[in-house]
């Protein structure tokens, strides 16, 4: 049964920003980003409208998963402090409207990219809003501290549907795009979790280092990080990629697991840290993923002109 969110005798009126809000745009900034590098490092070409349009689906797929994930858990965000703010639990929108607009945009991206651009794709969009919105948010983030593992791949799902849009076959290099993003979510969120686990203890949610302890966690941390560098490596030396994605793998990779290290070998924070390792792997996380995809699609560019032969 869906959470009740504290509500207010006398609603304050609901603007668009609200709406917007609702969708994650931050997040949903890493999902276009990652969805247009699937597009365009994808062999072949598609018409740009197409490919528009592809991105568009995806976006609004987000923002409807993001939309029911806040709807469901209105009442434990209002009781962290990161979250209590947002439209729901600030009492600035009924549960009810957020709920439509959520299925909404959920239905809509999937009708859209269904007609424009194929059911393969629409089919995969639609495991992604599932995976999210469902499995995530309502069966696994309640009950087990491995939920940010398995729910990791509901964030993985933009570039494979990106570069199946563009190709209509699943191959080795799109299920790689989809790892890379898999093995980066643990490091990356449990990195945040370390530093605002009292929020999660407060409201019961079982994060890893609520339940396992920080040690726990800053060791999975390293492991996860360890795992994820050969994966991110991996499509150069498949020979889906060339040189320019190749040396950025490794030169990134190698820095995330130097600065996994100090975050995973120390048992916890000591008193008065302000756990600095933390803090610095979680930010370069997101510039790692941003520059490594980024890189796909320079060396893409790179290969297209022939700068590569």
């Amino acid at each position: 049964m869906a959470s009740t969110a504290p509500q207010t005798t006398t609603a304050l009126p609901t603007e668009w920003r609200d709406f917007f809000t609702l969708t994650k745009p931050r997040v949903m900034t890493l999902v276009i980003f990652t969805a247009i590098c699937g597009v365009l490092a994808a062999p072949g070409s598609i018409h740009p409208v197409l490919g528009f349009t592809a991105i568009l689906a995806i976006a609004m797929g987000a923002g409807g998963s993001a939309v029911l994930n806040q709807w469901w858990e209105a009442d434990l965000d209002a009781g962290m402090k990161r979250t209590m703010n947002r439209p729901l639990p600030g009492g600035r929108m009924r549960r009810e409207d957020a709920r439509d607009f959520g299925l909404f945009l959920s239905a809509a991206s999937i009708v859209l990219m269904g007609v424009a651009i194929g059911w393969l794709a629409a089919a995969l969009l639609l495991a992604a809003i599932i995976y999210y919105a469902v499995i995530y948010t309502m069966w696994l983030k309640p009950r087990t501290p491995q939920n940010i593992v398995i729910g990791g791949g509901a964030g993985a799902f933009p570039p494979l549907i990106g570069w199946i849009a563009v190709t209509g076959e699943i191959t080795a290099m799109p299920v790689l795009l989809f790892a890379i993003i898999f093995f980066w979510t643990p490091p990356h969120f449990w990195a945040l979790a370390l530093f605002v686990q009292s929020d999660y203890a407060k409201v019961g949610i079982p994060m890893l280092p609520v339940v396992a302890g920080e040690k726990a966690t800053r060791h999975q941390i390293l492991i996860y990080t360890l795992v994820l560098a050969p994966i991110a490596i991996a499509p150069w030396y498949i020979g889906g990629t060339g040189w320019i994605y190749g040396m950025t793998a490794v030169t990134l990779s190698a820095l995330f697991v130097l600065l996994a290290v100090p975050v995973g070998t120390r048992t916890r924070a000591a008193e008065g840290d302000k756990m600095l390792p933390e803090k610095k792997l979680f930010k370069f996380s997101i510039y790692y993923l941003f520059a490594l995809f980024a890189a796909l699609v320079a060396d893409r560019v790179a290969a297209y002109q022939g700068w590569l032969a």
